[in-house]
Parts: C-alpha cells; sequence; structure tokens
C-alpha cells in the first residue's frame, strides 16, 4: 500500500514546499502555494503505458556523439500556408506541442480543422471537455469529412493510452491538458502537479513512439499558459492563438520552437464554417479610403520572413487635462514616449503639452521597429492636419539623435509595397548601399533626418 502525503506546490513556476509559507522562494510570488495529496508509487504501481516503453530496470548508457545513430524522419505536410509558416514547415515526428489561447479565440476549432484536413494520416482527437456529439457539430459546421479521424471523450491518461495501443495513431491531439489526470497523483485536474505529470506521461510517450502530440492549453488573466513554468520547458513548441473577440482575425504565434524560427506569424479569420487562411494580411490591415485623412501612414513591416504593409493611425489633440496622456495600442508605450521626445527635443514640435493616442489598425501587435518613421509622420500629420498621400510609405527607425536609421530585409520591404500598388517609399540612405534602385519600378526616396521627411512630404 501506498504512503500518502501532503505537500504544498507553487501554482506560479510549480516549486515543490514542505510547508505553508506565505511567498515562494523560488519565483518571489506571494500567496501561490496550494496544498496537494500526492501518493508516492510503489515499485509494481506503474505499469507499461504503452508500446515501445523500456524495461524501467534497464537504464540508458552513455554513447559518443559521432557513435549516436541518426534517422531520417522528414517533416509531416501540414495542409495551408500558416500553420505550416509557424511551425517551420511542418510537424516534426515525436515533437510535442503547447497549443495556448484565451477562451473562445478559436483553438479547439484550429486543432480539429488540423486532425479533419490531415487525410494521410491517422489522428486521434482526445477531449476531455466536449462530447463526442458536440465535436460532430462543430466537425459539420466545418464542413471536412474524413475517415482517418477518432474521437475520444476521456481524461484518464491510462485509459488514453490503452486507446494509443489499440489504435496505433500517428498524430494525438488533447483537449486540453487541464483536464486530463493520471491516477498515480491524488489532487484534482488541473493541478501543478496532475499537469506536470501528465505532461511528462505524453512527453516520454512522444519521443518514444516518434509520434507527434498536440496539447491544448488553458491561460491565466494575465494572459500566460496555466499551469507551472516548466510545461512549457517540457515541450518542443509553444504557440500562442491571440486576438480579440471583437475582431474577426486571428493571430498565431510562436513564443517557442526548437524546430523553427519564433518570428513568424500566421492570419486566420474566423467565420461561421471555421477558420480562413488570410494569405495576403496587407489588404486586410490597410483600410481603403476614398481621400486622404491626416494622422493615417502606412508601414513596411516584417513579422520573421513575411513582408507586410499596415496602417498606422494617430491622433494629436490639445491636453484637457494638466497632465497629457499618451495611449498606444498594438505598440510599445515607452518606444512611444522616446520618438515623442525625440521630435520635442530633435526637430522643435511642441508635442509635450497634447495628447497623443496610437493605433496599429487590424488589433495587431507590432514590435517592428521599422514602423518608427511611419509613426512619427503619423504624429506630425495629425498635428499639423495636413494628410500623408495615400500612396506613401515608410520603412525605416528612428535614432534618439533624430537621425533615420536602416531596417533589415528592406528589398522585400519595397517588392511587397511596389506589388500593392504604392508609388513612392521612403527609406533610410544607409539602406541604399548594396541596393539596386533600376530593378523596383516604385519610387525610392532616401531620407537621414526627420526635418527632410517632413519638407519633402509637407513642402
Amino acid at each position: 500500500m501506498a504512503k500518502t502525503k501532503t505537500t504544498y506546490f507553487c501554482q506560479s513556476c510549480g516549486t515543490q514546499h514542505n510547508k505553508w509559507v506565505g511567498k515562494c522562494t523560488s519565483c518571489n510570488e506571494w500567496n501561490t502555494l496550494v496544498e496537494e495529496v500526492v501518493r508516492k508509487e510503489t515499485k509494481n504501481d506503474r505499469l507499461q503505458l504503452f508500446s515501445g516503453n523500456k524495461d524501467p530496470k534497464q537504464s540508458n548508457k552513455p554513447e559518443l556523439l559521432q557513435e549516436i545513430g541518426l534517422q531520417d524522419y522528414p517533416r509531416i505536410p501540414v495542409p495551408g500556408k500558416e500553420l505550416a509558416r509557424v511551425l517551420g514547415g511542418g510537424i516534426v515526428p515525436g515533437s510535442i506541442v503547447l497549443f495556448g489561447g484565451e477562451p473562445g479565440i478559436g483553438k479547439s476549432t484550429l486543432m480539429l480543422q488540423l486532425a479533419l484536413r490531415l487525410k494521410n494520416l491517422k489522428v486521434l482527437y482526445v477531449s476531455g471537455e466536449e462530447s463526442e456529439q458536440q465535436i460532430k457539430m462543430r466537425a459539420e459546421r466545418i464542413g471536412v469529412t474524413t475517415n482517418s479521424c477518432f474521437i475520444l471523450q476521456e481524461t484518464n491518461t491510462q485509459n488514453i493510452f490503452q486507446q494509443i495501443e489499440v489504435l496505433q495513431p500517428q498524430l494525438v491531439v488533447i483537449d486540453s491538458i487541464q483536464t486530463i489526470h493520471t491516477s498515480y497523483i491524488e489532487s484534482s485536474p488541473g493541478s501543478v502537479s496532475q499537469v506536470r505529470e501528465c505532461a511528462a506521461e505524453f512527453l516520454r510517450f512522444a519521443k518514444e513512439t516518434n509520434t507527434p502530440v498536440f496539447m491544448i492549453g488553458h491561460i491565466t488573466k494575465e494572459g500566460s499558459l496555466a499551469g507551472p513554468k516548466v510545461l512549457e520547458h517540457m515541450v518542443d513548441t509553444v504557440l500562442q492563438f491571440e486576438g480579440d473577440t471583437n475582431h474577426i482575425y486571428r493571430l498565431l504565434r510562436a513564443t517557442k520552437n526548437r524546430f523553427g524560427s519564433t518570428n513568424e506569424m500566421g492570419i486566420y479569420e474566423m467565420s461561421g464554417d471555421g477558420l480562413r487562411e488570410v494569405t495576403n494580411p496587407s489588404e486586410i490591415l490597410i483600410t481603403q479610403r476614398e481621400y486622404a485623412t491626416s494622422g493615417v501612414a502606412i508601414a513596411a513591416t516584417m513579422e520573421g520572413n513575411r513582408p507586410m504593409l499596415i496602417e498606422t493611425q494617430a491622433l494629436v489633440s490639445s491636453a484637457a487635462y494638466s497632465v497629457p496622456q499618451r495611449s498606444s495600442t498594438g505598440f510599445d508605450l515607452r518606444r512611444l514616449s522616446m520618438l515623442l521626445a525625440v521630435l520635442e527635443k530633435r526637430c522643435g514640435f511642441r508635442l509635450a503639452v497634447k495628447d497623443v493616442f496610437i493605433n496599429i489598425a487590424g488589433g495587431i501587435k507590432v514590435e517592428d521597429p521599422g514602423i518608427d518613421l511611419a509613426l512619427v509622420c503619423g504624429i506630425l500629420s495629425s498635428n499639423e492636419d495636413l494628410p500623408i498621400p495615400q500612396n506613401v510609405c515608410f520603412a525605416a527607425e528612428v535614432g534618439l539623435t533624430g537621425e533615420i536609421r536602416p531596417v533589415n530585409r528592406i528589398e522585400q520591404r519595397i517588392s511587397e509595397a511596389q506589388k500593392l500598388g504604392f508609388e513612392k517609399i521612403f527609406i533610410s540612405s544607409f539602406n541604399k548601399k548594396g541596393l539596386d534602385l533600376k530593378s523596383f519600378s516604385i519610387e525610392i526616396i532616401t531620407v537621414n533626418k526627420i526635418e527632410e521627411v517632413f519638407n519633402k512630404l509637407f513642402g
């Protein structure tokens, strides 16, 4: 008979404590320790969970790096370009992917679409939140049929692995990891010890059977993935599904990827029949106007290897209070304060006594410094109430001395602007080196200072 004991786990970092304390000694968070009942396993307690497990009495032996055999496992092709781009080209066999997002954002819909569209693979979709009938209704709404997707409504890992051993799937989807529990831990589902142990069991299964596993995870009110931080360290890839529920567009980003870049982004459109991929995001992120409006500037930015043109909006007005307001949506507020200080100190524009509001159209968040010049021009346009021509875009960074700094991948930015019909693009003079201006039909204007841009735009 196993011995039962009680211990305390930090809900923030997962650190185990022998007794309750007010502040976790590992992450220094207050009031995060929760008491959980943990049962130690006996030697004969844990059975072989799935085929391919090694005898627990046998231990691995160290091998020379040169003597380790390497097998070629090609990536599994993914239907659609957006998910494949974020994953790094496809699904790596034996990888484990953690997929997080807010409630109602479309996590289960995207994973079910993936399971239904992988027609050449046997997929097991394990649901701990919905019944088979609810998943069937969603599948009919998506409108994709397949004979290779199996649905299992189960929350116990031992029963799940029994069905996996019988079915032998080639891909497993877990919805969600917070609802799954193992019999070896006596705490409730969703607790730190349960999430950590269940994830460890699926991790061992994925690595030993070379079967990819997708795990859907809940997030906290702060926007981070729920459960211990060690969960993100255990998996190979962490995907974040973002977006405002008031907008129809959803953004898929990789915050961690052992097999690809973390700078890529996928864009989806939520519709009544599921999620639709947006292949040309520049067209949806730029508002089509009949006439030019002050405060609007178009920036040529990069998201990973994908060039995009986005619309930046600025509003400058007289301060209604003694302290001017600074508001930014989709852009770093501290960098906005820096740009306003540069305009005040280096260029002589009196913006310290005015309210400044910045918005990135489309509900996306941009961290590329290449949109600095577009934001500055939008602020100056709103301040002077002079519209910027609609056929002009910008791609440059602004330094503390007021100089226009170069940005990377300038050829791709210019090509994207030219493809969308823009006639002029402002770039830094330092980007001119090695750039073949004759290969572009768009007019490329090189500048060194903000004053040059202001004179060329507004005279």
